[in-house]
């Protein structure tokens, strides 16, 4: 079993950039949980921890040391860029240490497929004495996606699609440098899926998929695009029959829940 660990910049008291409107903890979190939804939805043989779910403060130290704690197989720390610029970069740690070469082979897969799925202008493979990639145990990545205060890229972060484009390439890349098993194709087949909410927000979805967990109902959230939008719906059960379909969700209406049935 493979483990990630991913890391969503700033948080909490400590904003990060901002700009044009954006705040750079507010994107960083929703990145890292899309990257997370990506990995799991499409791989096996993984497994995801993050230094924070909510926008809460949690020190350097202290995301790293859960890291190392848990035995992280690769450590990725997501950030948004400022000061003038545009494009992505990322960095790995500037010192020398053991597998270094591995890990910069590690950093030209990733930034190679976030450029590919953004196109973003290629600002180069860096490195930096941050201490998310110095302090880290396993190869560890930190990347800044577009910045926050050039009106062109910020005109992009503030589209939940062109987020999803940003997961999936870092996405990409991890199951490129794990050597990450696709997951089966689902059998053929009508199924009948739940909805019990789609939103616009991916922290809705979240939030929503924490609340239906509390109240006894496995939820996962599956992206939808109509139109040129990308909604993030919330799957509370699928079923090849209909009628198990329709049972499911007259539980949830009578657990207070509204939902429908697509396929």
């Amino acid at each position: 079993m493979k483990k990630i660990f991913i890391d969503a910049g700033h948080g909490g008291a400590d904003p990060g950039a901002s700009g044009n409107g954006l705040v750079e903890k507010d994107l960083t979190l929703a990145i890292s949980h899309m990257i997370a939804t990506y990995i799991q939805s499409n791989f096996s043989g993984v497994e995801v921890m993050f230094s924070r779910k909510t926008d809460q403060a949690v020190s350097l130290t202290e995301r790293t040391r859960a890291a190392n704690i848990w035995g992280a197989d690769l450590l990725l720390s997501i950030h948004i860029n400022a000061g003038g610029g545009t494009g992505f970069e990322s960095y790995v740690y500037n010192g020398s240490f053991k597998g270094k070469e591995q890990t910069r082979e590690m950093q030209r897969l990733l930034h190679k497929e976030v450029i590919a799925e953004t196109g973003f202008r290629d600002r180069g493979m860096k490195e930096q004495n941050f201490h998310m990639v110095r302090a880290s145990n396993c190869p560890a990545i930190l990347t800044e996606s577009g910045f926050i205060d050039h009106i062109h890229d910020a005109n992009l972060l503030r589209s939940n699609s062109f987020l999803e484009k940003i997961a999936v390439g870092h996405g990409k890349g991890v199951a490129r440098i794990l050597g990450l098993k696709k997951k089966a194709a689902p059998k053929k087949g009508v199924m009948y899926r739940v909805v019990t909410g789609s939103f616009e927000n991916y922290a809705y979805a979240k939030e929503q998929v924490r609340v239906l967990k509390e109240r006894g109902f496995d939820s996962f959230i599956e992206p939808f695009s109509s139109r040129g939008t990308t909604y993030y719906r919330v799957i509370t059960g699928s079923f090849k029959r209909l009628a198990n379909a329709k049972g499911r969700s007259m539980t949830l209406e009578k657990n207070g829940f509204d939902s429908f049935i697509t396929h």
